[in-house]
């Protein structure tokens, strides 16, 4: 008897231990919260948002946009909505067709929407449908601050600037001083509305030399910008259309687009119009505090406005809840000085794509932050913007935005049709509406074709849920149709084989003569290998079309032991264009899982010749996360580490955690939502992984939670 309670005691404290182990959750707020964002100094590169994945409010060193010149060049302080869009009258009754140009594909012309370099009505009309619709910046909202003498104050005259991004509660605080006197700014968004609350405190209100402004710009139409040109002041209209004490509803009219914006306020204050497009809400003497929000609508049909401290108190519990469900990673137990680097880029991510990111339409590559490509979005980034939210079991943030493929359905189907072509053809640089943009690049990409393929499956995988499969069944059949009809056969080589005409996620190689890339031919077989997996899990017949492609499909094309650029690149790694730019040959075995038929030795032989020798001056953001899968499928966690931080321009994170690009191209959202797809990887691993983080060094003690295994 005493010999069995010995055993149990013994069994006992081995559960125990056990238990305590598995049972040890990571602190998250612990994590989160030492990666909150400190400024203090105006600079340009550092501005900070708050926003809700649908809206967002952009803000300066002050907490409001109070000095947008300074940041004109840089990270811009947008106010942006992804409802906000306008387009300059069409004075020219331009069409679209007029912008196409016919390629030949066996016998068949075949129209793209280009870009032409002679001057005339084509010309005229590209322009027209590439700069029409534009995104929005939907007002300025910052700080009014007067010297005694009546005279502006200056940014210079701004001192002991201390500013905090707090991740955990999304709230920004800012204070600084004025001569002698303190002011001190909240901000923060509406969790569901395209709302910001501000609270601003400062004796110097009461004095009138704090007050709170409200500008409307006229758009640019510029490629990237800040969307606002001040000078064309008789080419919209604003106005106070009704107000009373505690609130105003201001009508802003550009050409045909028409929105309204709500100002509520607590305390005893008036708006005032200081010069066209610009109110000033100038509170009472005595006064030294100013709560207030500002709400932007496409109807005047305003609810109630919540209190600052219940909006905030909701905001609040929205972010805590954020970062208490999903994924999480630890970084903390390693020891390598890289890895508190790669959680700030992580968290940072984090927050930044839930701000940027969540809405219901696939974002533009600079977000609700300011225009790039004149806001609209592309595509063939989607993937780099939605993909990891599933991963990181959050997936009903990638969910929203899906419907949005069956909003744009006729217009996809009818470009199709156009081009002679079965299903849809997804556009490349779009917008709400689903409109193509001329490009003499974008029109020629196939690899957003795709995507929702690979998130219909993502969803499938997560919920196995039949209901997913009748719901996005429509449209996974469509794209797969697309692909198939694209597929041509080559009666020489017996084969199907795709392009010419196509340009490759590797942008550099030439439309014209360009045909079998590996990503693409990777893609298209894993699609439609899904596609046809759909129909047999809906008890549907195979379908023939799509078979005898994926049976027939051109291999990854390779010499002298490396896969090439493309089938038509012989001279992939002599000529410098083609060794620069997107190293997609990765993608097919970073991004995809294994598909087509893959020597694993010469992907390895590349990878390894590609990370040694390739032009990566001259990559993108979300290359170096894509490499680093490529890395980790390959077992070369090292490397995989290397290529996520690799020291270029173009992997550079700033303080705010936007991953820089140069000055063309100051925030790049895509490089945030690879990281964290990259990071999933090499955490959870992938399709038939049984290593435990297979990303990382052994000697990388890496903790997370709730991330699922990328595919």
């Amino acid at each position: 008897m005493k010999s069995y309670l010995s055993l149990l005691f013994v069994l006992f404290i081995l559960f125990s231990c056990t238990s305590e182990k598995t049972e040890t959750k990571i602190d998250r707020f612990a994590v989160v919260n030492r990666h909150n964002v400190e400024i203090n100094a105006f600079d340009s590169l550092n501005s900070l948002s708050v926003g809700n994945g649908k809206f967002a409010f952009t803000v300066d060193a002050t907490g409001l946009q109070t000095f947008p010149e300074i940041y004109k060049d840089g990270v811009c302080l947008g106010t942006m909505s992804e409802w906000g869009w306008h387009s300059f009258p069409n004075t020219k009754d331009y069409k679209l067709e007029e912008a196409y140009k016919n390629y030949e594909v066996e016998g068949r012309q075949i129209p793209y929407a280009v870009q032409w370099n002679e001057p005339g009505k084509k010309q005229d009309a590209a322009n027209y449908f590439r700069v029409n619709p534009h995104r929005l910046q939907l007002a300025n909202i910052g700080l009014e601050l007067v010297n005694p003498d009546n005279s502006a104050v200056q940014a210079g005259q701004i001192t002991n600037i201390n500013q905090q991004l707090n991740l955990w509660e999304g709230i920004i605080s800012s204070s600084f001083d004025i001569e002698d006197s303190k002011v001190e700014v909240l901000t923060f968004s509406h969790p569901e509305k395209d709302k910001i609350y501000t609270q601003i405190k400062s004796d110097r209100i009461k004095n009138g030399l704090v007050a709170l402004k409200l500008q409307f710009p006229y758009p640019t139409g510029n490629h990237v910008d800040n969307a606002s040109e001040w000078a064309k002041k008789n080419n919209h209209q604003s106005e106070i259309i009704h107000s009373d004490q505690n609130s105003a509803v201001f009508q802003h009219t550009i050409d045909t687009t028409t929105y309204f914006v709500k100002v509520n306020w607590v305390e005893d204050a008036k708006i005032t119009t200081k010069e066209k497009h610009y109110f000033v809400l100038q509170a009472a003497s005595e006064i030294t505090q100013l709560n207030v929000s500002v709400e932007f609508s496409l109807e005047d049909n305003f609810t109630e406005n919540e209190t600052f401290e219940s909006a905030k108190s909701l905001s609040n519990s929205r972010w805590e809840n954020y970062w208490n469900t999903g994924g999480i990673v630890d970084f903390s137990g390693v020891e390598d000085k890289r890895a508190h680097e790669l959680e700030r880029r992580v968290i940072l991510s984090q927050y930044l794509t839930r701000i940027q990111c969540a809405g219901n339409y696939p974002p533009q590559e600079t977000g609700l932050t300011f225009n790039s490509w004149y806001g609209k979005f592309h595509l063939e980034m989607h993937w780099w913007h939605a993909a990891h939210w599933t991963y990181w079991n959050r997936s009903e943030f990638m969910q929203k935005s899906l419907d949005y493929y069956f909003n744009i359905f006729d217009k996809a189907q009818q470009k199709a049709t156009i081009q002679g072509y079965e299903g849809v053809r997804w556009p490349k640089m779009t917008d709400n509406f689903g409109n193509d943009s001329p490009s003499g690049v974008g029109e020629f990409l196939i690899w957003q074709q795709p995507h929702i393929i690979y998130f219909a499956e993502q969803l499938f995988q997560e919920k196995q849920d039949k209901e997913i499969l009748e719901k996005y069944l429509p449209l996974v059949s469509a794209t797969a149709d697309f692909m198939a009809s694209f597929a041509r056969w080559d009666e020489k080589s017996k084969r199907y084989i795709l392009g010419p005409p196509l340009i490759p996620a590797q942008e550099s190689l030439e439309r014209e003569i360009t045909f079998n890339p590996p990503f693409e031919l990777g893609y298209w077989h894993w699609g439609l290998s899904t596609a046809q997996n759909w129909l047999k899990q809906l008890n549907l017949p195979p379908n023939s079309d799509w078979q005898i492609v994926i049976d027939n499909l051109s291999l990854f094309a390779h010499k002298d032991g490396l896969y090439l650029a493309a089938e038509s690149a012989p001279d992939s790694y002599e000529n410098e264009e083609y060794y620069s730019d997107h190293p997609m040959v990765l993608g097919a075995f970073g991004i995809l899982p294994e598909t087509l038929q893959l020597d694993t030795t010469i992907m390895a032989t590349t990878f390894d010749y590609i990370e040694k020798t390739w032009n990566w001056e001259r990559t993108w953001g979300w290359d170096y996360p894509m490499a680093a899968m490529c890395a980790t499928r390959l077992g070369k966690p090292d490397k995989a580490i290397d290529l996520l931080l690799k020291d270029v321009l173009k992997n550079t994170y700033l303080v705010n955690g936007h991953n820089y690009q140069g000055q063309r191209l100051r925030i790049y959202l895509p490089g945030n939502g690879g990281l964290l797809t990259a990071v999933a990887m090499m955490c959870a691993g992938f399709e038939g992984n049984e290593k435990e983080n297979p990303g990382f060094p052994e000697d990388w003690d890496v903790k997370w939670e709730n991330i699922s295994p990328v595919f």
